[in-house]
Parts: structure tokens; C-alpha cells; sequence
């Protein structure tokens, strides 16, 4: 540390301007008397403006008190040695006055922000449900995990689409003439196969022209909106093979739709998958309410919030034409009783190799055979549109 004596007189020093000398020479005999204080407390004062960039403001004439002020702050400026770290103080009002700068303050740091804790009265509840609506079905709905798929084949449900009405179409014939608008049918097949029609697609909110044929059958599908995999791990797995034929071919659970879309469900079930068309969603969730009522089929805790969720946007949703009162079936029924319907005809056995003939076909209850089921032949399906033995 430099000794205090090497700092003095400041670095930098400079006698006052000519113009202060002679204002302060015209203070008499008095001041000259005061001449070595006064230079020592003038000194003091331009060092410590130039030190903290002040403003010197200087008067006409010097009066001792000024110079005793100056004294002081030489003073300070001798014991703090050269570091110049004094902050200048307001003089007194018969001082040379210094102005700093107006100082950078800090803005006090925000305090933490808190979250409100969590009140479960506050969270939203969905609204009460009207007795007898898709809501109400849907909150008595019994709720379990699922279960494995081990075990689950297509074909426990019957081999391909059936013929449950005795009416001589097939299911799938009987859903696309039900859905289709402007439909025309194969001739000599007493309006069963349907050729041709349009669909209002509910799930896409599309209009699907459908063509059958080998190339556009497939743009319109039939979708079981509790898809059979679904209700195989939620409960059909215990079911007898009549039931779950009965299933696979209720109406209620059939809908012509839109072939990419259904591909893209897959067995999803509500709490994974739902229909693009926003506007459907409540008509397609209560259908699948009321199909797993109907049923005694059960649902996850995730897939019955979901289907709260949905219906809560629509608390009067009724159940579709066809299912009964909400709470109708017993929760968890192993053995559920759908709507009264014909008997089912029995599903036709397997058949390794395809049919000789459709007359061997239709012995065995398997006509019309599809593309893909068991016992089809090309030779079953002469105009190749994927049904042999229409």
C-alpha cells in the first residue's frame, strides 16, 4: 500500500483557473492569512470531483467556513490513503457544492412464485347425469383391468359374416344396405348383395362413394364398434361360442364406415381411439356404452373417464334405438342377455381346403364365403369380387 505521504498532492492536480485566484485574492488580508488552507481544501475538492465525476460549483468568493470544510475533506482524503472510495457527501450550503450522478439502484429480485396448492373441490366436475342417458350407463359401467389377449382368434366369433336373421343376406350385406343411401343390389340375389351406394361416413363426416369389386370393396368397412378383441380381454372370454356369434353380428354394434379409419382403430377402445368427426363422438361413445351395458362387458378406469369425458360435453345423450335403460344388464355378467333376437345359425366348422362347390358351401351354413375365410375358393366367386356363393 503506498504510503500516505506519496499521495499527495492528488495525481492530476491543477492549480485553480486564473478567474477563481483572483476572486479569491479579492478576499483581503483575512484570506490570505487562510491561503495555505485554502489551497489544500481546493485541491481536496477538484480531486474529489475528478475522482467521482462531480460537479463543481463554484462561487464568487471563499469564506473560511469553506475552507474548513475543505480541510475535513482533505483530511478524509489523507486517511483513506489513494484509493479514493469516499463517497462525496452534500457540502454544507456555504460550500463549493458537489452533485454525483444519480446512482444505479437495483430492482429488489421478484419473490419466488408459489403455485396455489391444489384443491380437489376445486377441480371441474363433470355435470349430473340424466337418468337414463349414455352418462348414467356409462358411470355404472363395472370397472376392472384388462385382461390378457392369449388366446383370442377371430374365428371364436363365428367364421366370417353370417346370416343370424335367416333373411338369406349376410351381415355385412345387411349393415351396407341398412347404411347406404341410393343402393342397387346384384340381380338374382333377391336385393342382398349390394353393388353399388353412398355413405355418409360418420366417422370422417365424408361422403364415401362405394363400388363393390375386388379394387373398392374395402373402402367401405364394417366396423363393430366394440371391437371383438376389445370385449374378448373385458369379458367375452367367457362366453359360449352362440354369444359371441351373436355379438360379432348384433346390428347394434355394426356400423358401415370409412375403410382407412377402421383400420386405423384397430381394437382400440374409447380412451385410445375416437372418430375424427368431433361431432359424432357422443353418438359413437354412447353406442359403445350401450353395447358393453348390453353385454356385461366392463371397461378400464382410463376408457370410462374417457367416455365420462365425451359425454359430459352432452349429459342427455340417450342411449342409440335398441339398447335398454342404463343399468339395464348386471354389472359384470359373465353371461350376458342381448335384445331378443333370432337364434343364430351355428357357426359352419373350418374347413382346411375350399369348397367343391357352393351347394358344399351352403351345406355347411358357410354361404356367402369371403376373401380370407376358411373354406373360400376363386372358383367360389366367379365375378372376383372378393363373396363366393352370393
Amino acid at each position: 500500500m503506498p504510503s500516505r505521504r506519496a499521495c499527495w498532492p492528488p495525481a492530476g492536480h491543477t492549480e485553480p483557473e486564473p478567474r477563481l485566484r483572483a476572486s479569491i485574492g479579492r478576499a483581503g488580508r483575512t484570506e490570505s492569512l487562510l491561503t495555505p488552507l485554502r489551497r489544500a481544501s481546493e485541491a481536496a475538492v477538484f480531486h474529489e470531483a475528478r475522482v467521482h465525476n462531480l460537479t463543481v460549483v463554484r462561487r464568487s468568493s471563499f469564506s473560511p467556513r469553506a475552507g474548513l470544510v475543505g480541510l475535513v475533506l482533505a483530511a478524509a482524503v489523507s486517511l483513506g490513503g489513494c484509493g479514493g472510495g469516499a463517497t462525496a457527501q452534500q457540502a454544507d450550503p456555504g460550500s463549493a457544492t458537489a452533485t454525483s450522478a444519480p446512482a444505479s439502484t437495483t430492482a429488489p429480485a421478484p419473490a419466488p412464485r408459489t403455485s396455489a396448492p391444489t384443491d380437489p373441490a376445486a377441480a371441474p366436475t363433470p355435470p349430473a347425469a340424466v337418468a337414463g342417458s349414455a352418462m348414467a350407463a356409462a358411470q355404472q359401467l363395472e370397472v376392472k383391468g384388462r385382461a390378457p389377449k392369449t388366446g383370442y382368434e377371430r374365428d371364436l366369433f363365428g367364421s366370417g359374416w353370417v346370416d343370424v336373421d335367416h333373411n338369406g343376406c349376410d351381415t355385412r350385406n345387411d349393415i351396407l344396405a341398412r347404411d347406404l343411401e341410393g343402393e342397387t343390389f346384384k340381380p338374382g340375389t333377391r336385393d342382398c348383395v349390394v353393388l353399388t351406394g353412398t355413405l355418409a361416413d360418420p366417422y370422417s363426416g365424408a361422403t364415401i362413394a362405394f363400388v363393390r369389386g375386388n379394387g373398392t370393396s374395402n373402402d367401405v368397412q364394417i366396423d363393430h364398434v366394440v371391437a371383438l378383441s376389445d370385449a374378448w380381454q373385458k369379458g367375452a372370454q367367457g362366453w359360449d361360442g352362440g354369444t359371441r356369434v351373436a355379438f360379432a353380428n348384433d346390428p347394434r354394434n355394426l356400423l358401415a364406415v370409412d375403410g382407412p379409419l377402421n383400420g386405423q382403430k384397430g381394437d382400440a377402445d374409447a380412451a385410445t381411439w375416437l372418430p375424427p368427426n368431433k361431432a359424432y363422438r357422443c353418438a359413437y361413445v354412447a353406442r359403445q356404452v350401450g353395447v358393453k351395458a348390453t353385454y356385461g362387458l366392463w371397461v378400464t378406469q382410463a376408457e370410462q373417464d374417457a367416455m365420462v369425458r365425451v359425454l359430459s360435453t352432452c349429459p342427455d345423450q340417450p342411449l342409440p334405438e335398441g339398447f335398454g335403460a342404463a343399468g339395464s344388464a348386471p354389472a359384470g355378467a359373465a353371461g350376458p342377455a342381448p335384445a331378443p333376437a333370432p337364434a343364430p345359425a351355428p357357426a359352419p366348422a373350418p374347413a382346411a381346403e375350399p369348397y367343391a362347390n357352393c351347394a358344399a358351401a351352403r351345406a355347411a351354413g358357410a354361404a356367402p364365403v369371403h376373401r380370407g375365410d376358411p373354406g373360400y375358393g376363386a372358383h367360389l366367386d366367379r365375378d372376383g369380387d372378393g363373396v363366393g356363393c352370393e
